[in-house]
């Protein structure tokens, strides 16, 4: 089977991903048990919520799969807003659940719901131009240590980080028109892409998810 990336579909904004990975041309895998890791060379673990994925993950065994697929370098994973939540290795007044990569998040660090807002702007090595990025109850990363290295901030909050394996965002690329961060994590992971132009994007249901 051809290598691809996958997105993990047991709840949120996992078809969002799918349709910007799609215009990347890669035809994605959505995980719903740890068999579907196989052809997998990158994981998006999307936005949703947290603790619903979390029970989630544990009831089908995937977190497990997820951790050991990472730690054996045979698979990264990119985190969108719980999906950040869930990767990092603290979590400001909760048990951490992947810790995968030497951040702290803070949940809703933005505000609630009516506080959600969008953002214009570049980020060298992703975007040279400025893009539109969604933040939605967004989390905040706290501090990075290690070998994590902080690739954007917002309002003097850092709202994206990576390691080598690891990539995570507050906010969300996959509701706008913006490609940049799916063809970056897809290099980052060795998955061909293909330049296609970005299509008109208007979600839905952005208020919903979180």
């Amino acid at each position: 089977m051809k290598e691809t990336i996958g997105v993990l579909a047991l709840q949120g904004g996992f078809r969002e991903h799918g349709a910007h990975l799609r215009q990347c041309g890669i035809e994605p895998v959505y995980v719903k048990d740890p068999d579907d890791l196989a052809p997998c060379r990158g994981l998006i673990i999307p936005g949703g919520e947290s603790s619903c994925l979390r029970r989630l993950m544990k009831g089908f065994a995937l977190d497990s799969a997820i951790i050991d697929a990472v730690h054996s370098r045979q698979m990264r994973v990119w985190g969108t807003c719980a999906g950040a939540i869930l990767c990092a290795d603290e979590i400001i007044g909760e048990t951490p659940c992947l810790s995968l990569i030497e951040a702290s998040v803070e949940r809703n660090l933005f505000g609630a719901q009516l506080a959600s807002f969008t953002e214009d702007t570049a980020i060298p090595g992703v975007c040279d131009t400025p893009e539109r990025f969604v933040f939605i109850r967004a989390p905040g990363i706290r501090r990075v240590w290690g070998k994590t290295r902080v690739l954007h901030v917002t309002r003097d909050i850092i709202t994206a980080a990576e390691n080598d394996d690891v990539l995570i965002t507050s906010f969300h690329p996959e509701l706008s028109s913006s490609l940049s961060f799916h063809r970056y994590f897809a290099s980052k992971c060795g998955v061909s892409i293909q330049n296609s132009p970005d299509q008109t994007w208007a979600p839905t249901s952005w208020m919903t998810l979180g």
